[in-house]
């Protein structure tokens, strides 16, 4: 059995560990600093007069490509005019943000609002109160919160999801409810490709044998499938993908109430076999552990690969235009998550949680602007500030037609050659995460081709409402314990799953594996969101 270790304990790390963190966050904040000029307004709805507040968070790679500092994209400039607010942002290095984090908050310098993934936070969001990294935001939420205090009373399912298990507020929410919005990712194929070889859009997994080998040695197509192999190696599988042809996935889900880890399940050793001999064959990408998004773009976009599973936007969105540059005629189709009998229904498929585990805005607990944060926080879920996030400045990127904001040109044909997906980045937080509630309407204006609006429906006719875990609150204790356990099955998952695929591991050491996760205490990790779902699950 492999050493325990809690990397996320930050007040256990030994000298040299809190030397080198201090040594981090001097550069960070020399190299990442970035905010608006000092106002003497007020902060919104007249808060803290004349407070500089400040915000720590990732910049979205859209954005971040086109602009280095938060200061100089519009959207930013515009939240702070809006509420008379003047922010001075701080950004760690492109995505190292849980690297950063800790660097952070071992430093015990924060700044007033911090955007992370708290809901994974080691020893989740309780841990990160009972530390004293952030504030609890109960009575805050309750005095100085108008707008998300009336979202929740009106959303008692969302109010729900944003608590810690004792009932405590811990973050800003970032909200996606409609279930328009929650699916938005599958399998995307060169559809002009099926036409000239006569094949048909394949739904089972021998269909895709068949359509991937006739890329491969008919079309000379080097890599006939590629997914993200980052941050680990089928990453770009996790949601469901060939994994869910099988009955499982790779994380944990539930069936008929009660809560399963796929690696353990005999169909993640049938996936195994299958990805094994597709590889073996030459059908997956050789480089299944190191295709990052920028490689899968590449990929797609020169005709490297065939097949890869991606976003509406991001994927068909991007992919499309860029091939009817070279190839006019070229087309994209998206198809249904495999299956391994023909007229099944897929178990599994991408389907995100109605509050996202990204976007969640804390205030630090040694902030002294608490009530300022709050307000310029509450400020995305109130009228003015769902217009702004979701759509932007009203007769610059959109226009009120018949009571629908409709994106001008600026978005949607950018003059300055900017994809929508870009464009949305610099002027709003539609396509992204953030202290706010997505409006349905972006996504009918972003997903403009024909072909993006038929991938949402395919890939949305799937089981996955009811097989995928909520974001159940854990308490402090489960949160740890949990944490500690998944560091290292997840590690050992993705070692052997690795290993196997490449040939490197025999696949008759899957039972053997089996019990390397049970000495790991997997059995314990199951019993937690087991305990989680069953209170989630209870009436208030």
């Amino acid at each position: 059995m492999r050493g325990r270790r809690s990397k996320g304990a930050l007040g256990a790390w030994p000298l040299t560990a809190r030397l080198l963190a201090a040594c981090l966050l001097l550069a960070l904040l020399a190299s990442c600093a970035g905010g608006a000029a000092p106002s003497t307004g007020d902060v919104a709805d007249g808060g803290e007069r004349g407070a500089a507040l400040t915000y720590w968070a990732e910049m979205n790679g859209n954005a971040a490509g086109i602009r280095s500092d938060f200061r100089d994209v519009p959207f930013f400039q515009e939240w702070q005019k809006q509420t008379g607010a003047a922010i001075t942002f701080l950004r760690p290095p492109g995505n190292q943000s849980k690297e950063a984090i800790n660097v952070l908050l071992a430093s015990g310098q924060l700044p007033d609002m911090i955007e992370y993934e708290w809901i994974n936070f080691p020893g989740g969001p309780e841990k990160a109160l009972r530390d004293g990294h952030i504030m609890r935001l109960n009575d805050l939420i309750e005095r100085y919160a108008p707008n998300l205090r009336r979202y929740l009373a009106e959303h008692p399912d969302i109010d729900k999801q944003i608590r810690t298990a004792d009932g405590s507020y811990y973050a800003f929410p970032f909200v996606q409810r409609d279930e328009r919005l929650r699916t938005y990712q599958g399998p995307i194929i060169r559809k002009d490709w099926l036409d000239e070889l006569g094949l048909p859009v394949p739904e089972t997994i021998d269909e895709w044998h068949e359509t991937l080998k006739a890329f491969k040695k008919r079309k000379g197509v080097e890599a006939p499938l590629t997914f993200l192999g980052v941050p680990n190696p089928l990453n770009g599988i996790e949601n469901g993908g060939f994994v869910g042809a099988f009955g499982v996935k790779k994380g944990f889900y539930v069936d008929e109430g009660k809560v399963k880890y796929g690696p353990l399940e005999p169909g993640y050793q049938d996936f195994l076999a299958l990805f094994r001999d597709w590889y073996a064959e030459g059908l997956i990408d050789r480089n299944i552990a190191a295709v990052d998004s920028v490689t899968q773009d590449v990929s797609m976009q020169t005709g490297r690969s065939g097949a890869s599973i991606w976003n509406a936007g991001a994927g068909i969105g991007t992919w499309l235009p860029a091939l009817r540059q070279l190839e006019p005629d070229a087309k994209l189709a998206a198809a249904p998550y495999p299956v391994l009998r023909k007229g099944e229904r897929p178990k599994f498929g991408q389907r995100a949680p109605s509050v996202g585990a990204s976007g969640g805005v804390a205030i630090a607990a040694t902030s002294k602007n608490a009530e300022a944060s709050v307000r310029l926080l509450d400020y995305g879920y109130g009228p003015e500030g769902h217009m702004l996030f979701n759509f932007g400045t009203e007769g610059l990127t959109y226009e009120m037609k018949d009571g629908y904001p409709a994106y001008t040109d600026l978005i949607l044909r950018n003059p300055d050659g900017l994809a929508p997906s870009q464009a949305l980045a610099m002027y709003t937080r539609a396509s992204y995460f953030g202290p706010f509630v997505q409006d349905v309407r972006y996504m009918e204006q972003y997903y403009a081709m024909p072909e993006q609006q038929e991938a949402i429906q395919v890939w949305a006719d799937t089981g996955a409402a009811e097989h995928t875990l909520p974001q159940a609150p854990k308490t402090e204790k489960e949160s740890a314990e949990l944490a500690e356990i998944m560091q290292e099955a997840s590690t050992l998952v993705d070692e052997f799953s690795l290993k196997v695929i490449l040939g490197i591991e025999p696949l008759a050491r899957f039972d053997a594996f089996a019990q390397e996760l049970r000495a790991l205490n997997i059995g314990r990790a199951i019993e937690i969101h087991q305990q989680a779902l069953d209170r989630y699950k209870q009436p208030d």
